[in-house]
């Protein structure tokens, strides 16, 4: 019977995770590399502040990562965060590992006081779509806009 567990990444995951988000980025069609992203990357898992990355485990074996950043709303009464990747390996995908991540980092969102989590999902990516409707999230009335800076 094989094992899963999300915990905590810290800057000896780097080489381990920056592979997985080099996948995560060109399956979103997001401009990304890992020389430009290894600095932020350690940024945020040296600065608790800034958020957290988490791993997930199979085995002993990373097979997805996952990235929460902290905000903070009066509309949520304090601190909210943001979930800003979510990645299974591909032989991952399917089999509800993402239900269990999901909650797992949901439980971590709130061990660290935040009391809503945030989050995109790309239109057409219908089983990203599906995970996150099952756990109860929906779209707010008001549209998320961006302006670069």
């Amino acid at each position: 019977m094989s094992t899963q567990r999300v915990r905590v990444a810290t800057q000896d995951d780097v080489a381990v995770v920056l592979p997985m988000m080099v996948d995560f980025n060109r399956f979103e069609g997001i401009a990304w590399t890992a020389e430009a992203g290894e600095e932020p990357l350690r940024r945020l898992l040296g600065d608790a502040s800034l958020g957290l990355v988490g791993l997930v485990e199979r085995d002993a074996l990373p097979v997805g990562y996952f990235v929460l950043t902290w905000g903070y709303d009066l509309e949520w009464n304090g601190r909210d965060a943001f979930l800003t990747e979510l990645y299974l390996a591909p032989a991952e995908r399917g089999r509800r590992l993402g239900d269990a991540v999901l909650a797992q980092l949901e439980d971590l969102a709130r061990r660290h006081e935040a009391r809503a989590l945030h989050l995109m999902v790309r239109h057409d990516n219908a089983p990203a779509r599906r995970l996150y409707e099952r756990a109860g999230y929906r779209s707010p009335p008001r549209e998320f806009l961006t302006k670069v800076l």
